[in-house]
């Protein structure tokens, strides 16, 4: 199998919600890769990316090999299964893959292409012989494929938000159970918060720890779009490259689980905490792609993200008002999220994301003209990119937002512009 016909096998899979019960007899049938391997699992509405990239820098600074596992991706699919930094190599993944397919069996034409991705990093974590692996959610908790390990170190918490509630009930605390499920016997729960004492419940009644996050003893010192300096529980000095200023609340959060995997007796030093904190990076996460004008590139997707970008798009330029690249999926708040764009914005630049659920850009147009908006549609966001760069003066500031799946196209026309 090449690794044009892996992916093409992966993405021909059927979208929807996992078997765990299938995924544990393919588990089986791969030799149970997941037992191998201690897991940090990381759940939530927003943040959950960021809040593991920074367990897994700095766990990686204290001498583990560590993987990775997030979604979806932005740059290119294997940045999605990622070891000690580096993603999955194109030879590894095909390889992967196949021995995948092979144990599936009869599974093969049901299974749903995250529930065969998760198996393809358990796999490779496994055979990579990794220390320990951090796993984000994907949707939910409790029936979500990474769900499928039967073993956790630590829960990870980050902000619960109302996002797809189609699927996880219409109130954050419905939403917040329906998450806490990633709590295991044995292992802890570090949280930002709590809605309804969902998460402290579980852990209750499983007998395990819970800890809140101490946010109260946060304060950033200095903030631009090239990073943020903050102080916090005691670690002063803290500096991160990832600029939103919801970011240093996502570090307070990893370095809190952190602390608590070193009570359990693993290794991280302060000088660990620092750099890897320091060193962490995802893609499209409030990233400055160039200057003048400013455009930054920030995966906001739901009404809670989107508000979070526009007060770090406030702060970080204070009296302007921003030209937005938009492109959204039709299910989730649209009108959420233009009404929290729309008193910060000049003008929208619209594009359908390249996904079967995302809303035609002109339907985007019309929907913000509708609540008083100037925007107009492009074919691709990497049009809508091209136009606003053209558009916008040197002292201006331009945003790319809604989906992660537009960041890329916006990448990739803003580095054809740059001289």
């Amino acid at each position: 199998m090449t690794v044009e016909e892996a992916l093409r096998f992966i993405h021909s899979r059927r979208h929807g919600g996992p078997d765990l019960s299938r995924m544990r007899t393919v588990l089986d049938r791969l030799g149970a890769p997941d037992r191998a391997v201690p897991f940090v699992h990381v759940a939530g509405t927003n943040g959950k990316g960021s809040v593991s990239a920074f367990i897994a820098s700095v766990l990686e600074k204290s001498g583990y090999r560590t993987g990775l596992f997030t979604s979806p991706f932005v740059r290119r699919f294997n940045e999605r299964i990622r070891v000690d930094g580096m993603d999955i190599s194109d030879t590894d993944l095909a390889e992967i893959t196949e021995r995948v397919r092979a144990a599936l069996g009869e599974y093969e034409n049901s299974v749903a292409e995250f529930e065969l991705v998760t198996l393809i990093g358990l796999a490779y974590f496994a055979e990579r012989q990794c220390d320990i692996a951090v796993l984000e959610v994907g949707m939910g908790g409790v029936h979500d494929a990474t769900n499928v390990i039967e073993k956790s170190e630590i829960s990870v918490f980050t902000s619960i938000g109302l996002d797809h509630t189609q699927y996880l009930g219409d109130t954050v605390e419905k939403i917040a159970a329906v998450k806490a499920g990633i709590v295991k016997p044995g292992g802890l729960a570090v949280s930002c918060c709590d809605p309804g004492g969902a998460v402290s419940g579980r852990c209750r009644e499983l007998g395990v720890g819970f800890i809140p996050v101490n946010l109260e003893s946060l304060r950033v010192r200095s903030r631009s779009a090239r990073g943020i300096e903050f102080d916090f529980d005691g670690l002063r000095g803290l500096k991160i490259r990832m600029a939103g200023m919801y970011q240093p609340a996502n570090a307070a959060l990893a370095a809190t689980a952190l602390r608590a995997l070193a009570a359990r007796g693993w290794r991280i030093s302060e000088e660990a905490m620092r750099a890897g904190l320091e060193a962490a990076y995802m893609p499209g996460r409030f990233e400055l792609l160039r200057k003048e004008p400013d455009l930054l590139i920030d995966g906001g997707h739901n009404p809670p993200a989107v508000e979070a970008t526009v007060r770090s798009l406030r702060e970080t330029y204070p009296g302007k008002r921003f030209r937005f690249i938009l492109g959204v999926m039709a299910d989730k708040d649209v009108p959420g999220i233009v009404d929290r764009l729309l008193p910060s914005a000049e003008r929208f630049y619209c594009a359908a994301p390249p996904a079967p659920r995302a809303m035609s850009a002109e339907a985007l147009a019309e929907l913000i003209r509708e609540r008083g908006g100037e925007a107009r549609p492009f074919p691709s966001a990497a049009e809508a990119a091209r136009r606003a760069l053209w558009e916008t003066p040197p002292d201006g500031a331009i945003c790319a937002l809604g989906s992660l799946y537009i960041l890329e196209d916006v990448r990739r026309a803003v580095c054809s512009e740059v001289p």
